[in-house]
Formats: structure tokens, C-alpha cells, sequence
């Protein structure tokens, strides 16, 4: 008998290997039957998961929106009202994360993103733009010289540095994981406080 929990299963991952495949190839270069190989089922039975790969492409895309703002928000809330570093080291380590966990999604994002229906990808900016200004917020509770302007154009220029992640010349370039992420942590922050003058 397959629960809920086991469908949710093989729908996770399907769509890791989608991502996957994706990145590598392009959503062109793949079909639905190299996916479900992928998976070890039949491409035809990909449609019981999915209404076809467009719709893989974009619970992806979407999905992972809604997961950073989501995590976002959390960290917000858990976090004290009077440590505005914490809060900002702890936004770092989350994006430090998916950065490192998510690759594929971050070079589907990059090549795919106009694929996606115009209602997903309103959808997906909407949901990027909340999450921008939840670092905006953090950063200027921290440096509170930084206009709002010059705090989101910072933001997103961190983003640009730990999003480019898949550009590594290897997964393994640097000693560890532990080590890539310290160094993505110390040059973001880096850039902050740089910003900030």
C-alpha cells in the first residue's frame, strides 16, 4: 500500500532529478522518459505526479521561491529583536544552504525562468521580491547608514556572489563543505560591511 508520505516521496524525487537533468541539459534537451529512468519508473508514469515536464519546471522554480522566503521568515521570527547581526548571520547560513544543497536550481533559475507561464513567473518574482526585502529590512537594522536603495542593490549583489555556486570549478574545490560555506559567509559579510562604508 503506498501512504501519502511515500507519494510525497517519489514526487521529491522526481523533481530533484528534473532539476538535475535540467540543469545539465537544458529543460529542452530532456524528456519526460529520461526523467522517470532517472527515478526508475516509466516516463508515462511521470503523469501520475505531474501534468507533464512545464509543470515539473515550474513546482521548481516556484517551490524553491517559497521555500527561501519561507525559511526567511522563520529565521525573522526566531531571532532577536535586539541582535540584528544574528538575524543577518542567520540569513546568510540559510541562502549559504541552498546555495550549496540547490545548484541545479540555481542554474534552472538562471537559463529557464522565462519558460515558466507568465502567471508562475509572476509568482516566483513576487515571492523573490518579498524575501529581498526581508534582507533589506536585516541589513539596514544593522547598518543603519545604508539608504534602502543602496541596502537592496547590496543584497542582491550577495546574492550574485553566493548564487554563483555552480560556477565552482568542482563541488569539492575547496577542502569542504564547512570550509566553502565559511568562506561564503566571511564574503558576504564582507560586502556589507563595505557597502556601508
Amino acid at each position: 500500500m503506498v501512504t501519502r508520505t511515500d507519494a510525497l516521496t517519489r514526487r521529491e524525487q522526481i523533481l530533484k532529478e528534473a532539476a538535475r537533468l535540467f540543469a545539465e541539459r537544458g529543460f529542452h534537451g530532456v524528456g519526460v522518459d529520461e526523467i522517470g529512468a532517472a527515478v526508475g519508473i516509466s516516463g508515462p508514469g511521470l503523469y501520475r505526479h505531474f501534468a507533464g515536464k512545464d509543470a515539473m519546471l515550474a513546482e521548481l522554480l516556484v517551490g524553491i521561491s517559497g521555500q527561501l522566503l519561507t525559511g526567511g521568515r522563520r529565521r525573522v521570527e526566531e531571532s532577536a529583536a535586539d541582535d540584528p547581526a544574528a538575524l543577518l548571520d542567520s540569513l546568510i547560513e540559510g541562502h549559504i544552504d541552498f546555495a550549496l544543497d540547490d545548484r541545479p536550481l540555481i542554474t534552472l533559475h538562471d537559463r529557464e525562468l522565462d519558460r515558466l507561464r507568465e502567471s508562475d513567473r509572476k509568482l516566483v518574482r513576487q515571492l523573490q521580491r518579498q524575501y529581498v526585502e526581508l534582507w533589506v529590512d536585516a541589513v539596514r537594522a544593522q547598518y543603519a547608514a545604508l539608504t534602502e536603495t543602496e541596502a537592496r542593490a547590496t543584497v542582491h549583489a550577495v546574492f550574485g556572489l553566493l548564487n554563483s555556486t555552480p560556477r565552482l570549478s568542482r563541488p569539492g574545490a575547496l577542502p569542504s563543505r564547512a570550509a566553502t560555506a565559511d568562506l561564503l559567509h566571511r564574503l558576504a559579510r564582507g560586502a556589507f560591511a563595505a557597502a556601508s562604508g
